[in-house]
Order: structure tokens, then C-alpha cells, then sequence
């Protein structure tokens, strides 16, 4: 590796550069995705409507899934822009853009200037980032958090400084009022396995009891709670702790489910256009064991990876809280990688499928025994321009270049995949796929707006409906009268009703009954 400064400002470029193309590139060109996007993106609109900046609510009744601050934040940003998928976006844009920057930083303080940069560009361009990184919810957030307190875990081991105990409660109270009990779970068992491992586990229980630690923690976590709690009661604790945390962990919900090994190809999707290198990370495993930092970014991700596994409901997301640990191990053996083109097949294979995707849809039409899905997949390939086929054949031309190329170490090859899978999939599959499923529920939602309708939603679940509708959206069984927004595939089931909207399977029609 080169520790040159022109070589370091290079790759100070390049950390920006994938920091702008994967979190700020066409963020706000593409509408809101149900559910998740929708859900909170609505709950934080009702904060206004309901001037109540306390208790999140969806669609008039209490969202106790995830506590305030992403909520807080989107509201910052909403006064600010408006009620726009930009606005929404936003903070977790900034928060993925820190996480970044922290990880860099991190590795450059334990490792080497150059093995920071590869570390932050490496988590500026795996898939699962980028991908929460431009997402209207509490992920990107909660993994700068739990990150930050994972560092200052390690850092306090390594030299023992107050400060670094500080920052780590600091972050997990942070944490705890974005996603709950979570954020405390991972560097909390990660911490007490690796001091244990390494014969400091009376160090691991005088950090953990630290009072000013403990005193921190309470002072950021705990006031929203308390006023939560005196304005909704036991039902918050039974909806949020027992509901969205022990019985996520329990059993399946909202069909959420898998085998044990589901999270096995999750992973190696989340890390693309860095999977292959996982196997070399593999090979390493004495190395590992020896080394502190590799240990500890171990288990790291193997605790969430076998929690999760274990875990009753199953969501491909939940493997981005170990995935920072992931990435710091892909980043030491970059600088290592001899290949000159098995590491890159991956980011080919996911430009190819990109590109064959219009006929895997009509193929899926053709052969699926839903209505509403058929009809959606039926008139999908029409979204697919022939600039959308065009630039991915140049993408696949130029990752094929770069497999031979002899110039270029194997590293910067990955990073140039990178930029090519992450422009790809938010200037292209992302647009496509928000103007197929998305486009028409905003659609609707604006011409409910103009005429003043307040909607029934039936056998749907889209709370970004609410959101561009600007108001809440009833769901109940429709009754005469009701202005009924569905799929098309329920319409029999509404005699005597006149369409208002429809397309790409979903419709708002006027009941009679």
C-alpha cells in the first residue's frame, strides 16, 4: 500500500465520490416505497397534523414500532423541504454518510490512512448500505449508532480512556431511542465475548457499571419514555417492548419467517460488489483468532448473524447490524487480493440480471397464480426503456474491461464495480421499480387530494397513500358510499361501484354498494 499523500488524496476523492453516488444520487427521484418508507414518512406527516411530537401515529391509531428520533429528524428535515421524499430521506442519508465517515475514521486510527479510506469506500458501496442509506427509515440511524458504540467498545479496550466508555453510552442511548433494546444487545454480548475471550471480563463489568456511563445513558434514552409511557400507558410497553422485540424474537411476524439459513445468501447480496472477497476473508480464520481487531469485528458479525438466525421473524435488514464488522474484515485483505477478475463476477452477475429482468418479469406473468402480481409483472417490461438497456450493456462492457485490465489493482476494480452496481441500481432499477409499484398509489393519492376524498383502504397496506394525500387513510371493511382504494383483483367483491383510478393493479373507486 502507498502512504503517499497524492495516493491519500486520491482516495479521500474517491471515499466522497461513493459517498455522493450511493446516498445522495437520485434521492428524491423516485416515490415512497411501502410499507416501511410510507409508514414512517406518515406517522412523522400526522406529528404536524396532530401537533403532537411525542407519540407517533399511523393513519389516526399509535405506531409503537420503533421509538422518536428518526421521527424528529424527519420533521427537521420536513420543515425545512416540505413534505417530500427528499425531505424524508434525508437524515438517513446524513446518518449513512457518518456511519461512513466513522468507520474510515476508526480504521485509520487502528490500521493505516489507506486501509481507512478502503474501509469507508467499502461502506459507501456495499448494496445493503446503499440501499438503506437512501431509505425513509430508522435503519441507517440505528447502524451509525450501534457502530459508533462498537468502536468506542474496542478503542476503550485498547486504551482504557474514560472518554471512548462515555462515547459508547453515549451512542447506545442514542441507539435505544431509535430502535429500542437492540442497540444495547449487539455491543453489549459483542463486548462481554471478546473481553471474556481475551481474559478481561472483570474489565468488560467495571465498564458496563460505569455510573457516569450509566448516568448518560439514562439522561439521552430514558425522558421520552417516561413521557411516552404517561401519555399511552401500558399499551406502549406492551406494544413496543413485549410486541416489536420479544415477540419478533419468538415467533414470525406479519409472515416474516425463514429456515436457519436464510440470512446465508442475505448476506452475500448485502455485501455485493464485495462478496467473493468474503472467501478470502474465510481462509483467514487463524489470523483471526490471533488478532484483536479481527476477532472483535468477528464476532461482531457473527453474534447478529446467529441471533438473527435463531430469531422467529426474519428481515434481510437486521444483518446491517453486524454488517460494519463484514466490512472491516473485507478491507484488511483487499490490499492482498491477487485475482484479476474472479472478484469482480459478482457485480457482472448482478449488471447481467439487471439487464435480462424485463423478460424474468413477463416470464413471471405468464406463470404466477396471483392476480394482482400477474397484472403488475404484465405490464412491468414496459418500463424498461431502451436507455435503461443501454447503459447497463455499457456497465457490463466496462466490468468485463476492468476483469483484464492489467493497470488497475484489484481493489480499485472493486471499487469502480461498485460505482458502476450502485449507479446502476439507483439510476436505474430503483426509478423503474418506484414508477411501476409506487407511481399509481401517489397518483391516486394526488387525485384524492384535489377532490377532497377521504379514502377506505382495503386488502392494502401503502401508508405513503396517506402521505401524499395529506390525510389519514381509514382501514376498515368499505361501506356505501366509501371511497375505496384496493387492488383490482377485490373489485368483485364491491358491486355497484365506479372507478375512479386504476392502474398497474390497484384502483380507487367510488362504493355504492
Amino acid at each position: 500500500m502507498i502512504d503517499h499523500p497524492a495516493y491519500l488524496h486520491r482516495l479521500r476523492f474517491f471515499l466522497w465520490l461513493s459517498i455522493a453516488v450511493s446516498f445522495f444520487f437520485n434521492l428524491s427521484a423516485v416515490p415512497l416505497f411501502d410499507v416501511d418508507e410510507g409508514a414512517f414518512s406518515e406517522a412523522t406527516r400526522e406529528m404536524f397534523e396532530r401537533g403532537d411530537f411525542i407519540s407517533p401515529y399511523l393513519n389516526g391509531a399509535p405506531r409503537y414500532d420503533k421509538p422518536i428520533l428518526i421521527y424528529w429528524l424527519q420533521a427537521g428535515s420536513v420543515a425545512l423541504f416540505g413534505f417530500e421524499p427528499f425531505a424524508f430521506r434525508l437524515p438517513s442519508a446524513l446518518a449513512a454518510t457518518l456511519w461512513v465517515l466513522a468507520v474510515s475514521a476508526f480504521v485509520r486510527k487502528v490500521r493505516s490512512p489507506v486501509l481507512g479510506y478502503y474501509a469507508g469506500i467499502v461502506t459507501a458501496l456495499c448494496l445493503a448500505v446503499s440501499v438503506i442509506g437512501k431509505a425513509a427509515t430508522a435503519d441507517a440511524l440505528l447502524n451509525l449508532f450501534i457502530a459508533v458504540s462498537m468502536f468506542a467498545v474496542y478503542l476503550y479496550y485498547q486504551e482504557r480512556r474514560t472518554r471512548y466508555l462515555l462515547i459508547g453510552f453515549a451512542a447506545m442511548g442514542l441507539g435505544f431511542l431509535t430502535k429500542g433494546p437492540i442497540a444495547v444487545l449487539v455491543p453489549g454480548i459483542v463486548s462481554l465475548l471478546f473481553f471474556a475471550l481475551r481474559g478481561e471480563w472483570r474489565a468488560w463489568f467495571k465498564a458496563v457499571t460505569h455510573p457516569g456511563g450509566i448516568l448518560l445513558f439514562v439522561a439521552i434514552a430514558l425522558p421520552w419514555y417516561v413521557l411516552q409511557y404517561q401519555k399511552e400507558g401500558q399499551a406502549f410497553i406492551e406494544g413496543f417492548f413485549f410486541h416489536h422485540n420479544v415477540d419478533r424474537f419468538q415467533g414470525s411476524m406479519e409472515q416474516h419467517g425463514g429456515s436457519l439459513f436464510y440470512y446465508v445468501p442475505v448476506v452475500l447480496f448485502a455485501a455485493l460488489p464485495f462478496s467473493a472477497v468474503l472467501f478470502n476473508v474465510a481462509r483467514r480464520w487463524r489470523e483471526i483468532l490471533r488478532d484483536d481487531l479481527l476477532l472483535f469485528c468477528a464476532l461482531w458479525f457473527g453474534f447478529v448473524f446467529v441471533f438473527f438466525s435463531v430469531s422467529g421473524t426474519k428481515l434481510p435488514h437486521y444483518m446491517n447490524y453486524g454488517l460494519t464488522g463484514v466490512i472491516i474484515l473485507i478491507t484488511m485483505v483487499l490490499p492482498e487480493l491477487k485475482s484479476r477478475w474472479l472478484t469482480l463476477i459478482p457485480a457482472l452477475l448482478i449488471l447481467v440480471l439487471l439487464l435480462a429482468l424485463p423478460p424474468l418479469l413477463a416470464y413471471g406473468a405468464q406463470h404466477s397464480s396471483d392476480a394482482y402480481l400477474r397484472e403488475l409483472l404484465a405490464v412491468a417490461p414496459e418500463y424498461f426503456s431502451n436507455s435503461y438497456r443501454g447503459v447497463l450493456m455499457l456497465f457490463i462492457a466496462v466490468s468485463v474491461y476492468l476483469m483484464w485490465a492489467r493497470r488497475f489493482t484489484p481493489a480499485h476494480k472493486l471499487f469502480a464495480a461498485g460505482w458502476l452496481t450502485v449507479i446502476a441500481i439507483s439510476g436505474l432499477l430503483l426509478p423503474v421499480l418506484g414508477e411501476i409499484l409506487q407511481r399509481p398509489i401517489q397518483e391516486a393519492a394526488l387525485l384524492a387530494r384535489k377532490e377532497n376524498y377521504t379514502v377506505v383502504m382495503w386488502h392494502m397496506d401503502a401508508p405513503s397513500f396517506s402521505v401524499y394525500a395529506q390525510r389519514a387513510t381509514l382501514r376498515r371493511t368499505p361501506q356505501a358510499g366509501d371511497v375505496v382504494l384496493t387492488k383490482l383483483k377485490y373489485l368483485g367483491e364491491l358491486p355497484n361501484h365506479e372507478v375512479l383510478f386504476s392502474k398497474n393493479g390497484i384502483a380507487l373507486v367510488k362504493y355504492r354498494g
